[in-house]
């Protein structure tokens, strides 16, 4: 069979909408998981949530949340806040511009609009950071306002129910699930209705293999009434991503103390702090070597380069770090190589908790104490 778009299709016909909503929102009414943020409707706690499940497991992103609201409680109070301090309380969740652009958007919200979250489309749309996605997600679910908050889950659902085969890869193609949803949604709970279409693609309508036969909504779905629901969605794949050589070293000076670094304040990984590291792209010296060559370059100490600490591979949407660590050591406190506009700092062990890491330095931080103790 022919699967047609909805673009030059009446399957939306096809969906007795009333009887759908209803068995929709009464699923998930029943159902629904108990989440941290669905104890309110807050429009602030709605956000941080709905920028926070970007690309992130639900799992994985409760306690940051619990935390994030612990130590910024209001928007007031995250708009105040220092930076350094908001990434450390976003620190492993990656994709940072998420909490750069979040404090960003909260500081404007606060100077042009009273602290209040804007309740439009057009003012909330404004906002660094929010996407069609978000907007949706808090209009809908903080303000009750029919907005579509179409997400991969939606886009899976929606496309096994009305038979859709277009790439959802692509971006032109969430205008058809919009569309779609604008038509669907019930503007009497259209926060039940998005989260229940969330949710229904996070635990039944599942990529591969969906649970049908658990399916709330399998009467109104045409692709199990073709037998196609492991068919769609049509997505390409991704462009393979390339591997990156870095090395790095924890390197210590006369006093014990540890050098970190702070990254640019645009690019990969904004203002955190790193352990030094460099890129490897040299065919003809070892690892060390290289490494040793550009830190004496850029830091003018010599270095002593020890044993080798931890290799692992760091997975990014667009590459790979395939890195080496090692140790090493300076023999005076390296106190030119702070000076001036230079981008390092000597800490202590304990100071390092004070600081925001990647995933991948907070690895290697793990692998040089645990060395440490097993030693002592």
């Amino acid at each position: 069979m022919e699967v047609k778009s909805l673009n030059n299709s009446n399957l939306l016909e096809k969906v007795d909408v009333p009887l759908f909503r209803q068995d929709l929102i009464n699923w998930f009414t029943e159902e629904q998981r108990e989440l941290p943020w669905r104890e309110n409707s807050d429009p602030y706690r709605v956000w941080v949530s709905e920028i926070m499940l970007q690309q992130t497991r639900v799992d994985t992103v409760i306690p940051y949340f619990n935390r994030f609201l612990e130590w910024f409680p209001s928007l007031e109070s995250l708009a105040d806040a220092d930076e350094e301090k908001v990434l450390k309380a976003w620190e492993g969740l990656g994709y940072y511009s998420r909490v750069r652009n979040l404090q960003s958007a909260v500081r404007e919200v606060k100077e042009a609009y009273g602290g209040i979250v804007p309740d439009s489309l057009e003012e909330i749309s404004k906002l660094k950071g929010v996407g069609p996605y978000t907007a949706g997600a808090i209009l809908s679910i903080a303000y009750g306002k029919p907005e579509p908050a179409v997400d991969g889950n939606v886009m899976r659902v929606l496309s096994r129910i009305l038979l859709i085969d277009e790439d959802i890869a692509k971006p032109r193609t969430r205008k058809i699930f919009e569309e779609a949803v604008r038509v669907l949604i019930d503007p009497a709970n259209t926060s039940f209705f998005n989260q229940a279409l969330m949710e229904l693609g996070a635990l039944i309508c599942t990529p591969g293999t969906p649970s049908c036969l658990l399916c709330p909504v399998r009467e109104h779905c045409s692709a199990f009434a073709e037998g196609m629901q492991t068919e769609l969605p049509v997505k390409s794949s991704k462009k393979k991503s390339r591997d990156v050589k870095i090395t790095a070293a924890v390197i210590t000076n006369s006093a014990g103390e540890i050098l970190i670094r702070k990254r640019p304040s645009q690019g990969l990984l904004a203002n955190l702090w790193e352990f030094p590291s460099y890129e490897d792209q040299s065919a003809l010296l070892t690892r060390r070597e290289t490494f040793k060559m550009h830190f004496q370059e850029e830091c003018k100490e010599e270095l002593h380069l020890n044993g080798h600490l931890i290799a692992l591979d760091h997975v990014f949407s667009h590459l790979v770090w395939k890195m080496e660590v090692f140790t090493g050591q300076i023999d005076d406190l390296g106190e030119n190589i702070t000076d001036g506009l230079k981008p390092y700092k000597w800490v202590n062990k304990d100071q390092i908790e004070e600081y925001a890491f990647p995933v991948s330095h907070q690895k290697i931080w793990k692998a040089y104490v645990d060395m440490i103790e097993a030693s002592a």
